[in-house]
């Protein structure tokens, strides 16, 4: 098994509890990436929903409290199960105290019109790219251990606190121990990279996530664990908070998933 995989297993108590253990080789700043702790919630509802046709189509997560290293629960409540969609509910804790809440709808694929008006952003490819979202943006020492469980070339958009005039920025991402790309891993992804809102700032910010949405748009026939390019812009900032949307392709141009989060800022001056 991948470090993603031993790090975001559950273990089943019954009665819908499973236990987890929050690792901190996934940590930013003083606590874990909230994608790491995103994809331990969605385990657990995979795993309680246990239906392989019943994919994960939309995911969302409110972050309550910053987890501590070591053992957390987390009970699934099978809010109502249909023909097709099954409707889940997962929240995670560490001695009682509540951390996170999350939602999720997972369904079998539906009959429908097809279409796709968005365009995969033209980049090259991972080969002829270097560097990541963190270089030269924090100093070597304080690098968050998040960025060891990755592979990052960046692509699009300004340099973090550089002042540019556009909040953007993303390019291609792996995991260390490349694994077929599944549900929980885009949710990791789309909360590994560095806020697209820094491009615009000059000076140390930190960021929170309060909220993240991840709707799996689709997934590869067959098992990918290639590179995925991401992009990622924020358009407001306002009373101290900032959204941000975010895509996820495959390196052929198959649109993965679609994310938004609204994050809290923090002054670090």
């Amino acid at each position: 098994m991948s470090r993603f995989e031993v790090d975001t297993d559950v273990q089943p108590l019954g009665e819908g509890r499973y236990q987890a253990r929050i690792d901190d080789g996934w940590w930013v700043q003083a606590g874990p990436n909230g994608g790491y702790v995103g994809a331990i919630l969605l385990r657990s509802l995979e795993r309680e929903v246990a239906d392989g046709e019943r994919v994960c189509r939309s995911f969302t997560v409110h972050y309550l409290a910053r987890p501590e290293v070591g053992p957390a629960d987390v009970e699934v409540t099978v809010e109502r199960s249909g023909r097709s969609m099954t409707s889940a509910s997962a929240r995670l804790s560490q001695g009682g105290r509540p951390l996170a809440i999350a939602v999720a709808a997972l369904s079998r694929p539906r009959p429908g019109p097809e279409f796709q008006d968005l365009v995969m952003p033209d980049v090259p490819p991972p080969e002829e790219c270097s560097g990541g979202p963190f270089s030269g943006a924090v100093p070597a020492g304080a690098v968050p251990t998040l960025a060891q469980r990755f592979d990052y070339r960046h692509a699009i958009g300004p340099a973090p606190f550089s002042g540019a005039d556009e909040a953007l920025t993303g390019g291609w991402i792996r995991l260390s121990e490349p694994r077929p790309v599944d549900p929980a891993q885009l949710v990791a992804y789309v909360d590994a990279w560095m806020p697209a809102l820094f491009g615009r700032l000059r000076g140390p910010w930190g960021i929170t996530t309060v909220d993240l949405t991840v709707h799996v748009r689709s997934l590869p026939p067959e098992p990918y664990d290639d590179w995925c390019l991401v992009r990622f812009r924020s358009t407001v900032s306002a009373a101290g908070f900032c959204e941000e949307d975010g895509e996820v392709w495959t390196r052929d141009g198959q649109l993965l998933a679609h994310s938004r989060q609204l994050a809290a800022l923090i002054g670090m001056g």
